[in-house]
């Protein structure tokens, strides 16, 4: 496979002893896969033909997979917490009040509505209006799921989540405290395996979904560049991959989704599922964070936090691959 041919392993010493396949591409072959032009064969590359493998070996010693709190600056709610206790959201972002009062100028009252409506591949689409609160940052929390967006020069929002539990609270959060939340019921949830990545800031990582055996860069593999439909999912045919947060805000919360249709489906086998991050300038030298969610078959969800030393910037261009942080998934077909 092109793949196979054009990358080496190594494998990296883990916490909580949980083996992580670790893997290095040079430049030229990543722009191969990841670039904007179409995959290239090995025959057309004979720059890599010679290329030597102790060169393209890393040495990774520091990966640490475990159960402890996601830094993201914000505190993560727990999949399992009752969040439907919550009435009205607070964030923990330590930031100056938005509005300034004073006894001769009342506080204007902001009228802030929610609502969830359950779509299908068991969407919810999710609307907020705070006609006072304009182009502000709203952080959105669905059991453990975190990322976040920017409302509109009206003040709205409106997106397409994918749900990680039949009974759904979405809860929006300002920076100053405000907030709404809203709830609904999606009983088709039970249909779809679905995983969840997410990170703060611009880490450059991404899921790779290989479904049914699909080579890198083929029909089948999904991921950012070719995220695939919802249709497709809705039909049975294939998953989809989404992402989730305003990228152009300052140190934003970004989630990416990848969600299968088990039960629709009519193809047996396996799906390989993978984290993958560039080393680029802004990540090469730091140790960055990432969380992963994977809904169980008994509806609870595994959550594990990953801290990932970066190469130094002479690595950059190059891409890591972590096989083992989320779970491969194994299709039984209708």
């Amino acid at each position: 496979m092109l793949r196979t041919k054009e990358i080496l392993t190594a494998i990296g010493a883990l916490g909580c002893a949980i083996g992580i396949g670790f893997i290095m591409q040079n430049s030229d072959s990543a722009q191969a896969l990841y670039g904007p032009t179409e995959i290239q064969h090995p025959e057309d590359m004979p720059e890599l033909k010679g290329a030597s493998a102790a060169n393209a070996l890393l040495d990774v010693q520091e990966i640490k997979l475990t159960s402890a709190e996601f830094d993201t600056g914000i505190k993560l709610p727990q999949p399992e917490a009752e969040v439907t206790k919550v009435s009205t959201p607070s964030s923990a972002l330590a930031e100056p009040k938005m509005y300034e009062t004073s006894e001769a100028t009342p506080a204007a009252t902001c009228e802030i509505s929610a609502l969830a409506r359950p779509v299908a591949a068991a969407m919810v689409d999710l609307s907020m209006q705070a006609p006072c609160l304009p182009n502000e940052r709203v952080t959105v929390h669905h059991t453990g799921m975190i990322f976040t967006v920017t409302t509109s020069a009206k003040g709205e929002i409106s997106l397409r989540v994918p749900a990680l539990a039949e009974e759904a609270v979405f809860i929006l959060a300002f920076t100053n405290g405000d907030g709404a939340v809203a709830q609904t019921t999606v009983e088709e949830l039970a249909d779809f395996d679905r995983s969840v990545l997410q990170w703060k800031g611009n880490t450059g990582f991404q899921i790779h979904a290989r479904e049914f055996g699909a080579d890198y860069g083929s029909a089948g593999h999904l991921w950012s560049g070719a995220p695939g439909e919802i249709a497709d999912a809705v039909s049975g045919d294939s998953g989809v991959l989404t992402r989730h947060g305003d990228m152009q805000a300052a140190d934003p919360l970004l989630a990416e989704v990848y969600s299968f249709p088990k039960a629709y489906n009519a193809r047996k086998g396996n799906i390989a599922l993978s984290v993958e991050t560039e080393v680029t300038a802004t990540n090469c030298g730091l140790e960055i964070e990432a969380q992963s969610l994977e809904i169980q078959p008994d509806g609870n969800i595994k959550t594990q936090n990953l801290i990932l030393p970066v190469p130094d910037c002479d690595a950059e261009g190059s891409f890591l691959v972590l096989n083992n942080l989320l779970q491969d998934l194994k299709v039984a077909g209708r």
